[in-house]
């Protein structure tokens, strides 16, 4: 364009013209991002799946391309904790920052104390969107005010998906800043979604903390085909985030929940228990294709997504006290290992686990653990007791309850059928050198020459178990108290058909 030609008015009407273009455009953009200036937050949860299975902790065999990728363009951390094995206890400790036996949900489908502020709270204020699809296992409503956009409670096994990643596009396509939770059911038992071509029983290789069975094969079959089927459901939520071009201000989150539904993994205080995935990509600020070996555990993530944020988590109220009156987190922030400025975090992770309540459970059963980076130190609280759970029932209606029996029936030789049968009868006390037998398969608890760490881990677990106000098997039996179960969207009493199945 020439603009030789134009007069000083025609310039300046010109020059005007293009400001209140460009002034225009700048406000209805601000306008439409006015809130944008937090990261959203997406949390995608396996459920009841091992750590190491998946493709960037060390797993060739299984297929999760997606995991896979969002490792790649992100970091991986391998050793992420959760303190308690099951469900409902796990998600609701990541949901508040607070231990099990603090915040009241510390038996499986239990809901937390009236009172109790969660991560909806905390982000909500801020101005977030705060939604879950899928698998709820929190409660009451009250502290979880969060937009739940349905799903499936338990995998049926039908055609389709248990959830509706269409669902969750409004969250994402929208205005608001956005912290979604995809909780999905897969690969929870039953693994009904079988791709018998994908893998076959008889062409894999058993882990050496299995014993191999025909059971065990056709389980891990199955099992399988749901981790690939779940990382599908990854890679559609990713794709959907990617579509509304929110993925550069969004730290994207997956984590495997706890262990799997095979002996000394779920339900259990072992590290095929407690250990688990996870994996943070947020472009810009994380180094992509990057490890971190600080040990951590779920009750820091809230703490650590305040403090990515730009919020101090030391400010906020849980909504309930510990045993000393403290109504802060008990998790901390690990926001500079995400960075990558430290590789370290934690020098001890907790674990809690009660069977009174739970299916097929022990009546008393109380465990408790605490892990430094090389040792675990286990109490068995009521070790008199026989440990039963819906693997020991020998339930038929069942195919995970006949697992158990069959490795009973396939050990090798007497120290495979002994470690069998230690996962129903256990000694008081259990002490694993992990750098040197990371199956927790030898006992060093009455060794002499491991006496003083024995009793350096026994200080501080007794330490934190007077901090959390947790009095062991006084704790344990008030367990079916706390414990109710979610039908058509609301809590009810399930205390009477526990005590019929104890």
């Amino acid at each position: 364009m020439n603009f030789k030609n134009f007069s000083n008015l025609e310039f300046l009407c010109l020059l005007t013209t293009c400001f209140f273009i460009f002034a225009c455009h700048h406000k209805n953009s601000e306008s439409k991002h006015k809130n944008q200036s937090f990261p959203n937050i997406m949390i995608f949860m396996g459920d009841d799946m091992n750590w190491n299975d998946c493709e960037p902790y060390g797993n060739s065999v299984i297929k999760t391309p997606n995991i896979q990728k969002l490792a790649n363009e992100g970091i991986s951390f391998d050793n992420m904790f959760t303190s308690t094995a099951m469900c409902a206890p796990s998600r609701q400790q990541l949901m508040t920052g607070l231990y099990p036996i603090r915040s009241g949900a510390f038996p499986n489908h239990s809901e937390v104390y009236k009172g109790v502020k969660s991560f909806a709270h905390h982000f909500g204020d801020m101005g977030y969107e705060v939604a879950l699809i899928g698998k709820k296992h929190y409660g009451p409503s009250d502290s979880f005010p969060i937009n739940y956009l349905g799903g499936v409670q338990h995998d049926t096994g039908n055609d389709g998906d248990d959830i509706d990643l269409d669902k969750i596009k409004p969250i994402v396509f929208g205005d608001k800043p956005f912290f979604l939770i995809i909780a999905q059911n897969q690969p929870h038992s039953p693994w009904n979604r079988v791709n018998s071509d994908q893998y076959k029983a008889e062409d894999l290789t058993i882990p050496e903390y299995m014993v191999d069975s025909p059971l065990t094969r056709s389980h891990l079959s199955s099992y399988y085909n749901e981790i690939t089927y779940m990382d599908s459901l990854l890679g559609k939520t990713l794709n959907i985030i990617d579509k509304a071009e929110k993925t550069n201000n969004t730290i994207s989150i997956f984590t495997s929940e706890q262990g799997y539904s095979f002996p000394y993994g779920k339900w259990t205080c072992y590290d095929l228990g407690l250990k688990t995935a996870f994996i943070v990509k947020w472009p810009g600020k994380i180094e992509p294709n990057t490890r971190n070996k600080a040990t951590t555990q779920y009750v820091d993530i809230v703490p650590t997504l305040l403090d990515a944020v730009g919020k101090n988590p030391m400010y906020f109220d849980t909504g309930i006290p510990d045993a000393s009156g403290n109504k802060n987190f008990d998790g901390k922030s690990f926001y500079s290992a995400m960075k990558g400025d430290t590789q370290k975090h934690r020098d001890y992770t907790y674990g809690v686990h009660t069977t009174r309540g739970v299916i097929n459970g022990s009546e008393s059963y109380p465990i408790r653990s605490v892990r430094s980076n090389r040792y675990k130190y286990i109490q068995n609280l009521s070790y008199d007791n026989f440990f039963y759970n819906i693997l020991t029932a020998k339930d038929k209606q069942r195919s995970i309850s006949l697992l158990y029996q069959s490795w009973i029936e396939n050990a090798q030789n007497e120290d495979e059928l002994n470690w069998v049968n230690h996962y129903k009868k256990r000694p008081f006390e259990e002490l694993y050198d992990l750098e040197n037998d990371p199956h927790e398969r030898n006992n060093l608890a009455n060794h002499t020459e491991y006496l003083a760490i024995k009793k350096s881990l026994e200080a501080q677990l007794q330490s934190w178990m007077n901090q959390q106000g947790d009095l062991g098997i006084d704790s344990e039996m008030k367990a079916i108290s706390r414990q109710n179960r979610t039908g058509k969207g609301e809590w009810y009493s399930y205390i009477q058909k526990l005590k019929s199945k104890i």
